[in-house]
């Protein structure tokens, strides 16, 4: 058993050992979090898996080792770099510095990722908040884009009513353009009215269950799904999205986050282990920082604000930015990631 400041690494039988009970791993683990360990891992419960408790995430994590000793040593060594305690069990989990392990959103296991081959890139994705922005920004000859309306705190049936005729609208004109849509948040409706795509966040798919992300993979609409960590990125990969977005890449307003921003060299790690395309976002509002996330070998580039009111003015100076990053791509790519959430988070 291995104390590790804020970590427990331990194995199976050493876990019933210091819970007094003969339950399984994730029941072992919330035992010793109420005795006081703020993080918990236990390996050799599942054939390749160990089981986290940690503060940001628990569940089943991918492992070809189940040494404790030699995972401790390698958490030990991610929590010196700075990385809070879920993150770093992901880093002591991969065998080499992209061979990013999966992590299950709960108590089943995690699916291994199936990923299609994308018929198209996402390239410029802009972000809108309504079916007339949409349809403007369609009209400039985006062909990504993502319908982002916010539920209020208590929405009443004017609300509904309004975001129906929004979404309707949107599933509408962007199938005349041809481009391809996302609906944040309210993937139920979006699917009763023909999206063909939905973006969720992290938490929002949490809240599922197991049983809500069946149903919503069975509805076969496109997915995107947002990740800011390690973990939420070893988590994103079980459900075969089809893309996963980045961010923030550098310091925003449009959300009051946490997170440290993620930088070029986060983005290309990124880019390179998750194993689906990847879109960055945060920060991103000229042409120069289009150019600049280009490099990194990014599926897409959100832009939430940046098009302006004028968006046919605008868009030419990003697409030639986004062409002319992509022709100079980073010729040295980093070999391990930074934390992106500062310890004591």
């Amino acid at each position: 058993m291995k104390d590790m400041q804020e970590l427990l690494l331990c194995t199976v039988g050493e876990a019933r050992q210091r819970a007094g009970t003969q339950g399984e791993a994730p029941q072992l683990a919330a035992a010793l979090r109420a005795q006081g360990c703020e993080a918990v891992c236990i390996v050799g419960a599942r054939a390749a898996f160990a089981w986290l408790d940690t503060p940001h995430a628990r569940g089943w994590l991918a492992t070809a080792s189940q040494d404790a000793e030699a995972l401790a040593a390698r958490a030990r060594e991610a929590m010196g770099r700075g990385f809070v305690a879920a993150d770093a069990l992901i880093v002591a989990a991969m065998a080499s510095p992209h061979a990013l392990p999966l992590l299950s959103w709960g108590e089943a296991l995690p699916d291994p990722p199936r990923f299609a081959p994308a018929q198209r890139r996402l390239d410029l994705y802009a972000i809108v908040d309504s079916a007339d922005r949409l349809r403007q920004v369609l009209d400039a000859g985006v062909r990504t884009v993502q319908l982002r309306i916010k539920t209020p705190a208590q929405p009443d049936a004017g609300w509904h009513a309004l975001l129906r005729e929004q979404v309707q609208q949107a599933v509408a004109d962007s199938a005349d353009a041809g481009a391809e849509l996302f609906v944040n948040d309210h993937w139920r409706l979006a699917h009763e009215l023909g999206a063909t795509g939905v973006h969720l966040g992290q938490e929002d798919l949490l809240a599922l269950g197991d049983e809500g992300r069946r149903e919503l993979r069975a509805t076969g609409m496109a997915l995107g799904i947002s990740s800011h960590s390690l973990w939420e990125l070893a988590r994103a990969r079980t459900l075969s999205p089809r893309y996963i977005a980045c961010g923030p890449v550098w310091p925003t307003t449009t959300k009051d986050m946490p997170w440290v921003p993620q930088g070029l060299d986060n983005l290309a790690w990124w880019c390179r282990a998750a194993g689906a395309p990847v879109t960055a976002i945060g920060g991103i509002l000229e042409p120069r920082e289009v150019e600049a996330v280009a490099t990194t070998g990014t599926d897409g580039v959100c832009i939430v604000r940046g098009l302006g009111d004028e968006p046919r003015l605008t868009l030419p100076a990003f697409e030639a930015a986004l062409a002319a990053g992509r022709a100079h791509p980073l010729q040295e790519l980093p070999a391990w990631p930074h934390p992106s959430l500062p310890r004591g988070s």
